[in-house]
């Protein structure tokens, strides 16, 4: 048995988009015929991964691993304290970072990011997922509707990567400030993710449950946001649409999503 892990945006499916082809729906059911589980490997909060959870999988590694379920079954739920999540978003603002904050079951976003997100190149998986997110009105509330909620993540957009330094001087210690600085955007984007956990964490967190070495793992990603799942699982695969650097650390790079690549790279690798 194979433990497949996917992410969502620029993956499974084009980037801020939640149809996957047809053909890869039809991988993932050939693949867990085959006796493989399969399980969403996202960024992406409970809520905003929920519309693809329709299509079947075994699990899911949500949050960039903060929240880890198999079947029913929740293996690892761990979001950040009130004063990680008020430190860090005192800071970013006072920097002059859009934010976005992500809690299980809402998203709250700074009010000019869409404003922001309108005169940025398209090219970059994370900027078109926030932008078909916001155009779509896919649950993105304002920040000033913020409830409460614990908070997993922060997704953060600046123009310059020393916007960040203070929030780094005051919380590098405890959160990855997984970033990707795309010079032809005009933009730095990424997250502040818990160091208490990854995706490759998550990972390794469903194999243990299941008792699958993780050599008998698949990894399938697209943009650095990924490299903690591709670092741990046995076999790594980046979409032709992917990072350039996360290309050249994978052990195969298949066609782009548009492109049936997801199901071509599952024959490729006879996982069904």
């Amino acid at each position: 048995m194979k433990l497949i892990f996917v992410d969502i945006d620029g993956t499974l499916t084009p980037a801020g988009e939640n149809t996957p082809p047809e053909s890869a729906v039809q991988a993932i059911h050939d693949a867990q015929k085959a006796g493989n589980k399969v399980f969403l490997c996202t960024g992406r909060n409970y809520n905003m991964l929920s519309p693809v959870l329709k299509y079947g999988f075994d699990g899911i590694v949500g949050s960039a691993g903060g929240y880890v379920t198999y079947g029913d079954e929740v293996l690892f739920d761990c979001p950040m304290t009130d004063e990680q999540r008020d430190t860090a978003l005192r800071s970013l603002h006072e920097s002059g970072v859009f934010c976005t904050i992500e809690a299980k079951d809402g998203s709250w976003g700074d009010s000019d990011l869409k404003e922001f997100l309108k005169d940025q190149p398209k090219g970059n998986s994370e900027i078109e997922r926030w932008r078909k997110s916001l155009s779509s009105n896919l649950g993105i509330r304002p920040m000033q509707e913020y409830d409460g909620s614990p908070v997993y993540k922060v997704v953060v957009m600046c123009r310059e990567m020393s916007q960040l330094d203070e929030a780094r001087n005051l919380l590098e210690d405890q959160f990855e400030f997984c970033m990707q600085d795309v010079p032809e955007h005009g933009c730095v984007n990424g997250e502040l993710i818990n160091r208490k956990f990854d995706k490759g964490q998550g990972v390794l967190k469903v194999c243990e449950r299941l008792g699958v070495p993780v050599s008998d793992t698949v990894g399938f990603g697209d943009s650095m946001n990924d490299l903690a799942m591709i670092r741990v699982v046995g076999t790594s695969v980046c979409m032709e649409n992917g990072a350039e650097s996360l290309k050249k650390i994978c052990d195969l790079v298949c066609p782009a999503v548009e492109d049936d690549g997801l199901a071509k790279a599952f024959d490729q690798l006879h996982l069904r």
